[in-house]
């Protein structure tokens, strides 16, 4: 088991170069890059605890690793991925998710940004860095990351997501700062579909929307070129009831199209969430470009599937394997680990649990080597 285990591992890591001089490697680079994975799935979150991991697990991993001068030391980690070639690391990410996650035609594909705040290194005059990641919402699952490259933002990284992605039939969501007509261009032409964020970056877009759906409500709302549907959301003293319009009647967006060419534009959405906690009452209004005539019903979807990249990913790399406050930032050392970390949560998404947070899981395969064995086989059993 062990040694299947670790085959289904390593083979999807075939390009990956070992950036040390050939001569005085003492541990393979394949037996780093499997004790970091296990260690951090097993709660690891610095190079130390890495080794430590590995030390305390020495006898299993000398079981089916190569490890001639046994465990690595926490610097030889550090250098080791402080060196590694971050594309090579998130190409064999990719590879795995491409063989155990299976994208629906009807699946909605969030892009959002993270920053690792501690990640900055002021000394070496570098701020932190700032991660775009893709979310499958129906899988749970990390798809896609790219890091930001520096003195850039969102924008430019997003077209290096999207070609990493199969959308073809998907519902690609973006925030705002992503409302691109380049970015809306590349989605159509990959097949997918977008649900894109309108705010001020697209200030005379924003306002022919928003004038459009208040003449609209004045007037009378379209048969046949509009839907409407709700949401009533309650729990934790909180009560949120959402509206949802879409409006793709062709004499509007004709209008619209006149004044501001939009590629693949099929739809306008609006989405208005009225939020009550305790006696505090607050209503917001957020608007969408479509490239599809959803329904409301599948905006409103779309929509809320979105935020599951800031719920379950970003929210839980903070509070779960806590990015924010991780130092680690030699070399490129901060973007390879948070691959690490998306593989650990990827892989952990997918485990047995009985109903076990995630946390829980990630101290049961620290402690528990055949629950360890298990988070893996899940994945195994999937793999062609």
């Amino acid at each position: 088991m062990e040694a299947s285990a670790v085959v289904a591992l390593t083979q999807h890591f075939p390009s990956l170069e070992d950036p040390r001089v050939e001569r005085p490697r003492l541990h393979p680079l394949l037996s780093i890059v499997v004790i970091a994975i296990c260690a951090v799935l097993s709660g690891a979150e610095s190079w130390d605890d890495i080794a430590e991991f590995g030390e305390a697990k020495a006898e299993w991993f000398g079981t089916f690793l190569e490890l001639p001068h046994g465990i690595p030391a926490h610097d030889t980690f550090n250098r080791v991925f402080a060196a590694l070639d971050p594309g090579q690391f998130r190409a064999g990410f990719l590879a795995w998710m491409q063989a155990v996650a299976t994208v629906l035609p009807t699946e909605v594909i969030a892009l959002a940004g993270k920053t690792v705040r501690r990640s900055h290194d002021r000394a070496a005059g570098r701020g932190p860095i700032h991660l775009v990641s893709a979310w499958a919402a129906s899988n749970r699952l990390v798809l896609a990351q790219v890091k930001v490259a520096a003195k850039s933002n969102e924008v430019t990284a997003v077209p290096h997501v999207l070609q990493q992605l199969a959308v073809a039939g998907c519902s690609v969501t973006i925030d705002a700062m992503g409302c691109q007509r380049t970015i809306a261009q590349q989605i159509v032409a990959q097949g997918g579909d977008y649900v894109l964020a309108l705010k001020g970056n697209q200030g005379a877009w924003q306002a022919d929307v928003v004038a459009t759906f208040a003449q609209v409500a004045a007037d009378g709302w379209p048969p046949g070129g509009s839907d409407y549907a709700e949401t009533l959301d309650k729990g934790h003293g909180r009560l949120e009831h959402r509206h949802h319009w879409v409006l793709h009647a062709p004499s509007l967006l004709a209008w619209l199209q006149g004044a501001h060419p939009w590629p693949g534009l099929q739809a306008i959405g609006l989405v208005e969430a009225t939020r009550r906690i305790g006696a505090t009452h607050s209503v917001e209004q957020r608007y969408y470009l479509l490239s599809a005539p959803l329904s409301a019903q599948a905006f409103g979807a779309a929509v809320r599937g979105h935020w599951g990249i800031e719920n379950q990913v970003h929210w839980v790399l903070d509070v779960v394997f806590h990015e924010d406050t991780s130092r680690i930032r030699q070399g490129v050392a901060a973007e390879n680990f948070g691959v690490l970390r998306h593989l650990a949560l990827n892989l952990l998404r997918q485990a047995p649990h009985r109903r076990l947070s995630l946390k829980a899981r990630r101290l049961k395969a620290g402690w528990d080597t055949d629950y360890l064995l298990r988070v893996l086989q899940a994945h195994l059993m999937r793999w062609p």
